[in-house]
């Protein structure tokens, strides 16, 4: 009886110690790049803020915002990831909170895109009027725009919710692991959801594609400056792959439901870790790679502060010694 007993806690230790090692596995070369890139993003940040000539910028508040955004949503997204890897069911109360919290820079993201695009229109279109137009109250106010216009759309999304009866459930545990798309329990919120992705997909299409357009038009004027054309049409472009990035994270879930009708077991899981890493994580690493190589104002900077200042550890006189140089 002991011998049964010592067997099966045997197995049971074996098949927890394979479990962890299958989540070790999966999990470890997503999570080290991730905590990389979200190291990355620090330090981005705090170099946006260290400098006057990014405070009192535009384009670089509104790629502070853009960054901040993508920041938060990439640790969500890990986090979110991890619990599930771990097969860890939370509450719909903590589940609530971050999904509703993915959602918000999820739409942050695009809309904050669209402005950075017509900020570099105006340049390009109307270099005489730019300064006039694209004055920092003005980014202050598209800014504080977009922060409602999407708290807006979690709040419709939150009363939404409330009208589930969950004082019907025996118990507030989830059944499924949380996911935002896992938190539209009605088909009302389910709908609204899916109506509002569409049209901020179309919405902001447009406005990049228009804004692209007009730097077209402008670049083959005679009147204006062409290597600014070129550097706006290259960055514009760079924009329009951004924004189709971070909009197809709103059919990620659609497609892990289309895939798991035609495949299952490990194949599943394989493509569903494929496609969290090239459509939820890998947009919102792109920020920091295009900002801080393309610019050279950042790049300067950033390189600064990712080396620590390790030339300024150094006394000056020890740096000016005739064996150093």
């Amino acid at each position: 009886m002991s011998y049964a007993t010592s067997s099966q806690t045997n197995i049971t230790v074996g098949q927890q110690k394979r479990g962890i090692l299958e989540i070790v596995l999966f999990s470890a070369p997503i999570t080290v790049p991730c905590c990389v890139f979200l190291f990355i993003n620090g330090v981005m940040l705090f170099t946006l803020r260290s400098k006057l000539v990014f405070r009192e910028t535009s384009r670089y508040i509104l790629l502070f915002n853009l960054l901040f955004a993508d920041t938060v949503q990439l640790a969500l997204s890990q986090l979110l990831y991890l619990i599930a890897a771990c097969r860890a069911k939370l509450t719909y109360p903590v589940c609530g909170v971050l999904a509703m919290l993915a959602k918000l820079t999820n739409v942050i993201s695009p809309l904050i895109l669209v402005l950075m695009s017509l900020e570099r229109c105006v340049a390009v279109c109307y270099p005489l009027r730019h300064a006039t137009i694209i004055t920092i109250r003005n980014t202050a106010v598209g800014i504080i725009v977009v922060w409602s216009f999407s708290s807006l759309h979690v709040l419709t999304l939150v009363i939404l919710l409330l009208d589930f009866p969950f004082e019907d459930m025996e118990s507030l545990q989830m059944e499924k692991f949380c996911a935002p798309d896992n938190m539209l329990l009605g088909r009302m919120s389910d709908d609204y959801d899916k109506a509002f992705a569409y049209f901020l997909f179309v919405s902001a299409g447009v406005a990049v594609t228009s804004s692209y357009i007009g730097v077209i038009i402008a670049a083959r004027s005679a009147s204006t400056d062409k290597a600014s054309a070129h550097k706006a049409h290259n960055t514009l472009l760079l924009h329009m792959v951004q924004l189709g990035l971070s909009l197809s994270s709103t059919i990620h879930n659609h497609l892990l439901i289309a895939i798991s009708k035609v495949t299952e077991g490990l194949a599943i899981l394989r493509i569903r870790t494929i496609l969290y890493v090239c459509i939820i994580l890998f947009p919102r690493c792109l920020s920091a790679l295009i900002y801080g190589i393309r610019d050279q104002t950042i790049r300067s900077n950033l390189k600064y502060h990712l080396c620590c200042r390790q030339l300024s550890i150094i006394p000056a006189k020890l740096r000016s010694h005739p064996r150093l140089q």
